[in-house]
């Protein structure tokens, strides 16, 4: 962490360059005494992912930013502020702390907050960012968090952890076994200094799998942003033998949006199936996510239109947690069906259906956009149909 680049004229250098071309700061000529230009590159890079996803971090005074790829694995604001309003008590501690984003809203909540984050250079930048924003008392410590759960006997009301999915041998990884720090191998320890565990996972992980994994889980949430599915979340609390609690959340500018379900109700019930009537209901990617495909159906009196094609319809409008469209017309899919629309632009969407949108954009020569709505999917008799919709 090079300090100088916190002096006023670094720092007025930075932000009268947010959206000068990268490359042409690289290229300019030394700046100032001790900085490289790549070091000043970097961090107009990092301060612009934080302009949309990290506003406070962006706005705040004198902020540090690590390189864009620590920014680009964070927690945006949005889900960490959702996430700290799960928990609360006295002691919290995150494992695995990165730049900070959730264990500073996590710290409004607990009168005692420790960041562990095993990178000393991520930890000194954290804890000059928490001193800069004034957040709640946090101590930093550049350690591993599971080594200092081994050394310190001290209990904590809620333990945090976020797990890094990149691994030297195996890249990318997504089981939690595989992930840094390993969560599973690791619980007896976790559990004898906490009762409660939330564990921050990548959207890609299976839930099942995750479940199966785990122990004492007690609810899973799928936390979208603006309709894109975010992370995971698994809450364990020690002891914990009863029946999944499963919660997919929307955010959205119009706020919070959730349904939830139990995974084993979703299991044993039955949905009702139907041909297209004059309603069209396509749950949202939370929903999609969180498997709570028959449930979201029953608990809104929709009928299916098919056990895997994970659309919904009514003969009156409804309010849903996902989009909703009138429909206009039904045809058979045929190369003549799509001919005979003659339509030069649509947004289409497939669900259950051989071809993908790309696929079927080639095949018709139909460009995205416009204001047609095409759904590509089977219908209850295995048929494969499309509908044509418009926004309701």
């Amino acid at each position: 962490m090079n300090e100088r680049i916190l002096h006023t004229g670094a720092q007025d250098y930075i932000a009268k360059n947010l959206d000068t071309d990268i490359l042409s700061v690289l290229l300019a000529p030394e700046q100032f005494g001790g900085i490289a230009q790549k070091e000043l590159a970097q961090q107009i890079e990092a301060k612009k992912k934080c302009r949309e996803k990290l506003p406070t971090w962006f706005h705040g005074p004198g902020i540090y930013y690590p390189d864009k790829g620590n920014i680009e694995q964070c927690s945006s604001e949005a889900t960490a502020r959702y996430k700290a309003g799960l928990i609360q008590g006295t002691g919290f501690l995150d494992l695995s702390g990165g730049l900070g984003v959730d264990c500073y809203f996590f710290a409004r909540n607990f009168d005692r907050a420790t960041h562990c984050e095993i990178d000393p250079e991520l930890s000194q930048m954290a804890e000059h960012n928490f001193r800069m924003l004034k957040s709640a008392p946090i101590r930093c410590l550049p350690v591993d968090g599971i080594q200092f759960l081994q050394e310190s006997p001290q209990a904590y009301d809620w333990i945090y952890a976020d797990p890094s999915r990149r691994s030297g041998d195996k890249g990318k990884v997504f089981r939690l076994g595989d992930c840094l720090p390993n969560i599973p191998e690791h619980l007896d320890l976790i559990f004898q200094r906490t009762g409660k565990l939330l564990l921050k996972c990548s959207p890609m992980l299976d839930i099942q799998q995750g479940i199966k994994e785990l122990r004492f889980v007690r609810e899973v949430q799928a936390v979208a942003l603006q309709g894109e599915v975010k992370e995971l979340l698994f809450i364990l609390e020690r002891g914990f033998s009863g029946p999944v609690a499963v919660k997919a959340v929307d955010l959205t500018k119009e706020g919070e949006r959730a349904f939830g379900f139990g995974l084993e109700a979703e299991q044993r019930a039955t949905a009702q199936f139907g041909e297209p009537m004059a309603y069209l209901y396509e749950p949202n990617a939370a929903i999609l996510k969180a498997g709570g495909f028959k449930s979201v159906g029953l608990a809104h009196g929709l009928k299916k239109l098919h056990p895997h094609s994970h659309l919904y319809t009514s003969g009156e409008p409804i309010e849903f947690p996902g989009r909703r469209f009138r429909i206009l017309a039904r045809f058979p899919y045929s190369k003549k069906t799509l001919r005979d629309l003659a339509l030069a632009k649509a947004n289409n969407t497939t669900r259950n259906f051989p071809l993908s949108v790309a696929e079927l954009r080639k095949k018709h020569k139909i460009a995205e956009g416009g204001e047609a709505y095409l759904f590509f999917t089977t219908d209850s008799q295995g048929a494969l149909i499309v509908l044509q919709c418009a926004k309701a």
